[in-house]
């Protein structure tokens, strides 16, 4: 599968391009303006699996005329490892804007916040996971 985006393509060409005519002293602005396109295109791409997953699941309830029973289901692959894999692909830009601004200890802060994100997530999924289900309805 081929996952390149054409528009984002031409905006890398068109940095680089800006980069030889207008030299190094403009380079921090152009990877800060490159690095925003991706993010604004990666959230477009997650926003839309999550609209499409919601979409199937209220379709699966409906056919299903009932509400389900029990804690929600979280062996589904994107719900155990998508909030991981998606704080991954945020992790290269926030790492390239963190050191470029602070240097290494911004690096280093910057890890720490992503694996201390990922490690309440986790515990949260599994506290969820291990949590009784209540008859209260």
């Amino acid at each position: 599968m081929d996952t390149r985006d054409p528009e984002l393509t031409k905006e890398l060409s068109a940095t680089l391009q800006a980069r030889k005519d207008l030299g190094a002293e403009y380079e921090s602005a152009l990877v800060d303006s490159f690095i925003e396109k991706v993010s604004d295109s990666i959230d477009s791409r997650v926003e839309q699996r999550v609209r499409r997953e919601l979409a199937q699941q209220q379709t699966s309830f409906a056919r299903a005329d009932r509400r389900p029973i029990g804690p929600p289901q979280t062996g589904h692959a994107f719900a155990r490892y998508g909030f991981a894999g998606f704080t991954m692909i945020l992790a290269i830009p926030l790492s390239a804007i963190a050191a470029v601004n602070a240097g290494t200890a911004g690096l280093f802060i910057t890890w720490a916040g992503i694996v201390g994100v990922n490690m309440a997530q986790g515990l949260a999924s599994a506290w969820a996971r291990t949590k009784p289900a209540r008859d209260d309805d």
